[in-house]
């Protein structure tokens, strides 16, 4: 319903069954497609049916959620001490008052059309307000602050007074949440609700605000040395953490990946120790970026593009042409030049730079795509390694030397990629 009233398209729809109970509602389903358990908590609380009707798979391709209204139940005397447990005798208005945000606690009876909403979701969705439906939600369930500030950055809503409250307080219950859920992501579209707070609009109050409740250094230890660390310099006048934050925010109003805005977010956490004991800031940023990345689960694939991004992040852009722009392709690949190229655009728009840094850059993406139709990868050689074998080298480690000094050679001069002159550099190794 939240999104249906902000009229924005829905990308999930969940149905409460008030008076049928997860058996009953399992057998009802099974005539019309494959249904599936749905667990939360390793409990069973609902199904996810995959229609057999061809066009309303199609309107639903990751099928369609069901649940009996639930209600929590006490397990122990702690604060967490608690489950959710499906009732099909519930009313919707009861199911409601466990949901997390007075905003996605509304929903629309279908036998009517009568909208349903006990908390005044609407109201506070009208004025761009985020309140919790109680004073407990982020102990029933810590991913909440994650979530609330991902809908700070995604639909521009302020917390009230109360819910800022329960976020200070509750911070540090985030260290308890797995880090599939709040990175990696378990749902159906893959994404955790980080993910999806920096593929937000405005990803930058989120992360200021997740800084002011304390909610960032408990997500991210390796935070704690760039709040309010002060750069020095008249280039970088930001502090750290502040300069991060426009460099996520460049990146998002740029329309970059989520590498690039992951990469932004972590780029520069290495600066503190750094300046501490010469390092190369960009090293030291990788290694937190692999093991952040690593302790939320991202995929493999990702974490590994991100750490190199931000490892390779720190170039210049002194002397840019078509020579550089070739050497930078052979260096990265076409995928990760394209990225260091929006991520360099999204870190020197934090900065005080002068309209020339701001212009090589602009030339380096625009050589990137032009010299991608010379030779800069060994595929584009005009031999292989089978015409190396054939001109008399072995198969082994040398024979790879040889044909990355050949690809080196061509990337200088592109006119040398012909056989014959490719054959007969190599045969000067083999001399």
């Amino acid at each position: 319903m939240r999104d249906e009233l902000l009229g924005l398209p829905a990308k999930d729809e969940d149905f409460v069954v008030p008076g049928v109970g997860l058996d009953e509602l399992r057998d009802l389903l099974a005539p019309h497609g494959k249904v599936e358990e749905l667990e939360v908590a390793g409990r069973v609380v609902g199904v996810r049916l995959h229609p057999r009707d061809a066009a309303v798979r199609a309107a639903a391709p990751s099928g369609i959620e069901l649940a009996p209204p639930r209600r929590e139940q006490s397990t122990g005397p702690g604060r967490h001490d608690f489950e959710i447990v499906a009732d099909a005798s519930l009313s919707i208005e009861d199911d409601m008052r466990r949901r997390d945000f007075t905003v996605n606690a509304i929903a629309r009876r279908l036998t009517t059309g009568e909208i349903v909403d006990p908390f005044d979701g609407e109201r506070d969705l009208r004025d761009g307000v985020l309140r919790t439906v109680t004073p407990r939600s982020f102990q029933e369930d810590p991913l909440r602050l994650v979530r609330g500030l991902r809908f700070v950055a995604q639909l521009g809503l302020e917390p009230d007074g109360g819910t800022l409250r329960q976020m200070r307080q509750e911070a540090s219950s985030i260290r308890r949440v797995s880090g599939e859920r709040i990175g990696g992501g378990l749902g159906a579209d893959g994404m955790g609700e980080l993910s999806k707070l920096l593929l937000g609009a405005q990803p930058e109050r989120a992360l200021r605000l997740a800084r002011d409740t304390g909610v960032l250094v408990e997500l991210f230890p390796e935070f704690a040395p760039a709040v309010g660390y002060d750069l020095g310099t008249a280039r970088q006048p930001l502090p750290l953490e502040e300069h991060v934050f426009a460099v996520v925010q460049n990146a998002a109003d740029a329309g970059a990946s989520l590498a690039v805005r992951l990469a932004a977010l972590l780029h520069d956490l290495g600066k503190p120790e750094a300046d501490r004991n010469g390092a190369d800031h960009a090293e030291l940023g990788a290694a937190i970026a692999r093991d952040v990345l690593g302790r939320l689960r991202y995929p493999t694939r990702l974490r590994s593009h991100v750490t190199r991004l931000v490892r390779a992040h720190a170039f210049g852009l002194e002397e840019v042409d078509e020579l550089f722009a070739r050497r930078f392709l052979r260096a990265h690949g076409e995928e990760l030049a394209r990225d260091l190229v929006a991520h360099k655009r999204a870190d020197l728009g934090s900065k005080n730079v002068g309209a020339e840094e701001l212009a090589g850059v602009e030339r380096l993406g625009a050589l990137v795509e032009s010299e991608r139709a010379s030779p800069y990868r060994l595929g584009d050689l005009a031999v292989d390694g089978g015409d190396l074998i054939t001109a008399g080298f072995a198969p082994g480690p040398e024979l790879g030397r040889v044909l990355s000094l050949l690809l080196d050679a061509v990337v200088e001069d592109p006119e040398r990629n012909t056989i014959a002159l490719l054959l007969e550099r190599a045969a000067r190794e083999l001399a």
